[in-house]
C-alpha cells in the first residue's frame, strides 16, 4: 500500500496543534497573573502575538525546504490564530459576568462585539504579522540553503 502525501492543508493542521495547545495554556495563565495583581506592562511579554511572531519563525525554519511551504505556513497560521483566541473571547465573558476587573472585560458591550474583535480582528493581527515573519524565515533560510550550495561547488 503506497503512503499517501499530505496535503498543504494536514500539514498546516499537524503543524498548528502544539502551538494551539501553548496558546489554550497561555491566556488563561496570563489572566491568572493579571487576577494576582501583577501590572499589564509585565505580563505583557505572554501574550499570543508574541507566541505567533515565535511559532511563525519555528515554522519558516522548519518547513523552508519543503516545497510548498508558503501554503503550510498560511494553512497553519489560519487554523492556529482563531483558535488561539477563542480563550480570550470566554475570558472577556467570565470578565464581564462576573466583573473581574481585568483587561479582558474593557472595550466591548456584549459576547457578540467581544467574539468578533477578539476571534476575527485579533486573528488577523496574529496572522498578518505572523505570516510575513514566517515568509521572510523561509526566505532567509532558502536563500542560506542557496548561498551555502554554491560556496561547496565553488570549493569542490
Amino acid at each position: 500500500m503506497k503512503n499517501k502525501e499530505k496535503t498543504s492543508l494536514q500539514q498546516g493542521i499537524y503543524y498548528a496543534k502544539t502551538p494551539i495547545i501553548i496558546a489554550l495554556i497561555l491566556t488563561p495563565v496570563r489572566y491568572c497573573l493579571e487576577l494576582l495583581g501583577l501590572p499589564e506592562y509585565s505580563i505583557f511579554i505572554i501574550g499570543l502575538l508574541w507566541l505567533t511572531l515565535g511559532f511563525a519563525i519555528y515554522l519558516g525554519i522548519k518547513i523552508a525546504k519543503l516545497k510548498k511551504a508558503f501554503k503550510i505556513l498560511f494553512f497553519s497560521l489560519l487554523i492556529y490564530s482563531p483558535v488561539s483566541r477563542i480563550p480570550v473571547a470566554i475570558l472577556w465573558w467570565v470578565d464581564t459576568k462576573w466583573e473581574i476587573g481585568t483587561h479582558y472585560g474593557l472595550y466591548f458591550d456584549n459576547f457578540g462585539q467581544a467574539l468578533l474583535n477578539h476571534v476575527i480582528y485579533g486573528s488577523l493581527v496574529q496572522l498578518i504579522p505572523g505570516f510575513l515573519l514566517g515568509t521572510l524565515t523561509i526566505t532567509i533560510m532558502r536563500y542560506r540553503k542557496t548561498l551555502t550550495k554554491k560556496k561547496s561547488l565553488e570549493n569542490g
